[in-house]
């Protein structure tokens, strides 16, 4: 579990090589660069060089390949660099502040330069950034800023003739799935851009991602008929749908860069659809799915490559791997599949639930798997309710080792998209707008309970986890309702008030998003108290787990250590792991391990079983 923790991303191809970026939890979480060669991979740049960068907290495409030239983002410093004939040298300047200024979203941009998006620390709140797109020297020349349209932004990107270039941004409090604006501006010979244009996009419709087609056409995936859909866009602001369907072509905008179509020539274009592969043929309007095994592709690694395309990619009983995909569907795997043991895996099985007012809510099940035991007659299993994160997220039907390390111990695990999901069309996701804390909440108790109702889970040995915005769902659920025993909660928010705004815990990128998921300040602030996991610690349902990485700008550990300390004398069972080194998700190896035993550990003490193996986990009350 702990090596399957890192894996491939920032897929591309460069010439007739696939090249991409590799996590590395047994190097610290180290992200190295890769490229494949023939029988294997081999490093393109060796530790301790780290490719990964800030931007937005979540980071943006952080290499690229510039007229031969490998071009990266630096994770100390967060400086951009070029492999030289002499070594590795810094392209930008060493910041006044360390990490005070970021790069990310990395494109070869004029010759001679490389674009990016510039992020600017220019106060001391974590939301005091300022933003630019710039032109970065090859050779080490000052940096040249092309524009600031939107206080958020993504990479320009020049049209064939380089006689225009194209981007997409939007600003607070809209979030890149609630409003976002494609522009384009006319490219001087000098190199820079006159005044932009809007083409697309608006306050309610979402652009994820654009790519120049002709001189004078783009396309883009936009939403303006509530489903992310391949749009062919005219520099006259003309707009054309390539094939209308109820399906999500597109994603959520959580990383810059990010890939959901690859032009395939003759009017096709590779598509994803809810982490599917599918050609859209502009003839006929289709969609056509493909190499159906695998049924969760990742946007940070999709490119053309020969006759078909190359991304990562895992289905329901593999991995996530670099494979390669021909047009007639066969799979080639370009990174070696591990052999594992396939009687303790969990086959995910999709379902749909039916919740009290009628909404259905799509859930992926594992149940417990292992050829060594099996439960007494009559008894049933427990159940855990994993929240995904986001929460503008996705969970998808696929191998999943972190799951298989409890369902292999003989618990049933459901991975629920709850109301404001994506892969679902916008009005889906907006069944969580104003309301985070409350249907997401009562999604996973329905799920929950519907579970024990089909007799698939013991009502009685019922927990939930969750990460991030699932952290929130997770400790929202144990402090409202009194379905579950126990749970864990991983590096969350706790103060919804506390989080947010200018003056809030969080970083920039997140200040505002709150205006839409709880409701805007200061009109709403009852509701943020309301809702607010710490100001509902009272009413806590039962014993629980926290695990918080200490270097975590998005969810700061301030919020989980002030709800801990409440817990101190009150009786209720808990534990708290505190990670040095980690930020917004584990990506050490020995965090990985410690954050998983103690978590099984935590399970078995509280629902009543063994954990042989597990060193135990001493809980405080």
């Amino acid at each position: 579990m702990a090596a399957a923790g890192g894996g491939p991303q920032w897929l591309d191809v460069v010439g007739d090589e696939v090249w991409w970026a590799e996590a590395r939890p047994g190097e610290q979480g180290r992200v190295a660069l890769v490229r494949a060669v023939p029988g294997g991979t081999e490093d393109v740049l060796p530790a301790p060089w780290n490719v990964r960068n800030r931007l937005h907290e979540y980071g943006g495409r952080p290499w690229t390949v510039v007229e031969g030239v490998v071009v990266f983002t630096h994770w100390a410093d967060q400086r951009v660099y070029a492999v030289s004939e002499t070594g590795v040298v810094p392209l930008t300047p060493e910041p006044a502040e360390p990490q005070g200024v970021r790069y990310g979203d990395l494109r070869a941009g004029r010759p001679g330069e490389v674009f990016a998006v510039r992020e600017r620390a220019v106060g001391p709140r974590p939301a005091d950034i300022e933003r630019e797109l710039v032109a970065i020297a090859l050779d080490g020349g000052p940096e040249r800023v092309l524009a600031a349209s939107h206080h958020f932004l993504t990479v320009a990107k020049l049209s064939p003739d380089g006689r225009h270039a194209a981007w997409f941004g939007w600003d607070h409090p809209a979030m890149p799935w609630d409003g976002t604006e494609l522009c384009v501006a006319a490219v001087a010979e000098d190199g820079s851009f006159g005044p932009h244009r809007v083409l697309a996009g608006g306050a309610d419709v979402s652009v994820c991602q654009v790519e120049w087609e002709t001189p004078e056409t783009l396309l883009a995936l936009l939403d303006p008929d509530g489903w992310w859909n391949l749009h062919r866009v005219g520099l006259d602001g003309a707009l054309t749908n390539l094939a209308p369907v109820e399906r999500e072509l597109g994603g959520p905008l959580w990383k810059a860069g990010s890939r959901w179509f690859v032009p395939l020539g003759g009017g096709r274009h590779a598509v994803l659809t809810s982490g599917r592969l599918a050609v859209l043929d502009e003839a006929d309007g289709s969609v056509t799915s493909m190499a159906e095994e695998l049924t969760a592709w990742s946007s940070t690694g999709f490119a053309v490559f020969g006759d078909g395309v190359v991304g990562v990619a895992g289905g329901p009983v593999r991995e996530a791997a670099v494979v390669e995909v021909s047009l007639d569907g066969a799979v080639r795997d370009l990174t070696p599949q591990p052999e594992l043991p396939a009687a303790y895996l969990p086959v995910p099985e999709e379902r749909v639930f039916t919740t009290a007012d009628g909404e259905a809510v799509p859930v992926v099940l594992y149940r417990p798997a292992n050829p060594d035991f099996a439960a007494p007659e009559g008894e049933l299993p427990p159940l855990l309710v994993h929240v995904h994160g986001g929460p503008t997220g996705q969970y998808l039907p696929m191998l999943d080792l972190e799951l298989a390390y409890f369902s292999s111990r003989g618990i049933a695990v459901a991975a629920v998209n709850y109301g404001g999901s994506t892969g679902f069309g916008r009005a889906y996701r907006e069944r969580l707008r104003e309301q985070w804390g409350v249907v997401d909440v009562a999604d996973c108790v329905a799920v929950a309970e519907a579970l024990v109702a089909a007799g698939l889970a013991d009502g009685d040995r019922l927990a939930v986890r969750g990460g991030s915005a699932g952290g929130f769902t997770a400790a929202a659920s144990l402090t409202t309702k009194k379905t579950y025993r126990a749970g864990t909660v991983m590096y969350p928010v706790l103060d919804l008030a506390g989080w947010t705004g200018a003056g809030g815990d969080t970083h920039d990128f997140e200040s505002r998003y709150l205006d839409g998921l709880v409701g805007p300040l200061p009109a709403t602030r009852q509701r943020y108290v309301e809702r607010s996991p710490l100001a509902n610690s009272a009413s806590l349902a039962g014993p629980v787990l926290f695990q918080q990485g200490l270097e975590d700008r998005i969810c700061p550990p301030e919020q989980a250590d002030r709800f801990v300390a409440g817990l101190a004398g009150r009786g209720i069972p808990y534990a708290y792991q505190r990670f040095p080194g980690e930020q917004h998700g584990f990506r050490r190896a020995a965090t990985i391990v410690s954050a998983l035993e103690a978590e099984l550990s935590f399970y078995g003490q509280v629902l009543g079983f063994e954990t042989p193996g597990v060193a135990r986990l001493e809980l405080s009350k």
